[in-house]
């Protein structure tokens, strides 16, 4: 009885010195980012049984099982261009150098020189990479690379629409009764150029436009005189609204040949009209202005940075003040994520009684929301973690007094042969 005594007793030790470890791997990771702590779960061995049964006596404590706790920690923000946190369900997705999937949830990240978006620790984060300025997210996840030092190419000028009043109580021939504005278009070459429409009053609810563009801009243009690219007449009912030209097609077309830039020739429609068919030109009695300008060209620009905005997209702004998607953040939805592996670097590893991964775009699917610039804290609760290493301290120092008791037992015992 004394050695089962003695193996008892030991157990419990190895057991508590184990648990001791658990809570000094919890404290060693306090500040470490996205970190989930551990809990100890000790458990009995098989009992034996003395005598007809009535009598059962422990052999002691077996190896602890660790459970990592999954609580959401606290977001906080860093400021970082390229932090994440997630906030509720979800791991960030990742491949190794081996091509293995990892999760994690710490987002701490930031890019090679090839523009690959990666963890501190060199894993690649998996999402989806922007094609020809699209982030298809109904596609397999891969390696998320962004734009790193690249200029945006210029986009030629399609069309171009303005909100504008035309003053009702203008008169014909005096300066109430003419209205210009510029507008400015980019050619292929990203060379911005500016039209000029000009809307003279002819009569009651009448106007006539036309569209000019510098002379010296055109081959065969007359500098420095501008080239007329259009005229036309604007008619208004007796409620100030746009009844000519019709909402269908609700366009003037503009061509502009022989730009001087080099640059290809220019096809640009004048939308009069929004897309539910409201007229964006109205005749009140109110000075003749301008509202809002909108066009589809784009001038050429620099990328100044790339950041990861909440909800994982993340946005690359240029030089011309331009915002683009160009890539967005995957996220992993583990059922039971107790179940994943520790494999160092803040990573966690599926194993065999793992549940497949459902990778999806957040707060999709039960997936939680990502929040830019931020991380997640550590779960560690310091004042918890003290109060169980004193309460496993007081544990192994009991069972340590078994060994000292049964030591003394055992001595009685051998010295009643002499």
């Amino acid at each position: 009885m004394a050695f089962t005594a003695f193996a008892t007793a030991l157990s419990s030790l190895s057991a508590h010195a184990t648990a001791v470890d658990v809570v000094g791997n919890n404290l060693a990771n306090l500040n470490t980012p996205g970190y989930k702590s551990n809990s100890v779960v000790f458990r009995d061995l098989v009992a034996q049984s003395l005598g007809l049964g009535e009598t059962q006596v422990g052999v002691g404590v077996t190896r602890p099982y660790t459970v990592r706790q999954f609580a959401q920690g606290s977001v906080q923000s860093t400021g970082g261009a390229l932090d994440a946190a997630i906030q509720g369900d979800g791991f960030f997705v990742l491949r190794d150098a081996a091509g293995s999937q990892l999760f994690s949830r710490a987002g701490n990240f930031k890019t090679d020189a090839a523009g690959n978006l990666l963890t501190l620790t060199g894993e690649r984060v998996q999402g989806w990479t922007a094609v020809d300025g699209v982030v298809n997210t109904n596609t397999a996840v891969s390696n998320i690379v962004v734009p790193v030092g690249a200029l945006r190419a210029p986009r030629a000028t399609t069309s171009f629409a303005f909100s504008m009043n035309l003053n009702a109580s203008g008169v014909v021939g005096e300066s109430t009764g003419t209205f210009s504005t510029p507008m400015e278009v980019v050619d292929s070459l990203g060379v911005p150029h500016v039209l000029t429409i000009t809307a003279t009053k002819t009569g009651a609810n009448e106007w006539d436009y036309e569209v000019t563009i510098p002379g010296a801009e055109i081959s065969g243009g007359a500098p420095p005189d501008p080239f007329s690219l259009g005229t036309g007449t604007l008619s208004f009912d007796s409620l100030g609204k746009l009844s000519a030209p019709a909402v269908d097609p609700g366009l003037v077309s503009l061509a502009i040949p022989g730009l001087t830039s080099g640059a290809a020739d220019l096809a640009i429609d004048w939308h009069l009209y929004s897309d539910d068919g409201t007229p964006t030109i109205s005749q009140y009695a109110q000075p003749s202005a301008m509202a809002a300008i909108s066009q589809d060209g784009i001038l050429p620009s620099q990328l100044v940075k790339v950041t990861l905005a909440d909800g994982g997209r993340l946005l690359a702004t240029y030089s011309n003040g331009g915002v683009v998607a160009v890539g967005q953040l995957a996220i992993a939805s583990v059922r039971n994520p107790d179940s994943l592996m520790a494999v160092g670097n803040n990573n966690l590893q599926a194993t065999t009684l793992t549940s497949a991964a459902a990778i999806g775009v957040p707060q999709t699917g039960g997936r939680g929301k990502v929040l830019g610039s931020s991380v997640e804290a550590s779960t560690v609760d310091i004042a918890l973690e003290f109060a169980t290493l004193i309460v496993l301290q007081r544990g192994y120092q009991a069972n340590a007094r078994v060994v000292t008791t049964v030591d003394d037992i055992s001595q009685e015992t051998i010295n009643m042969k002499r």
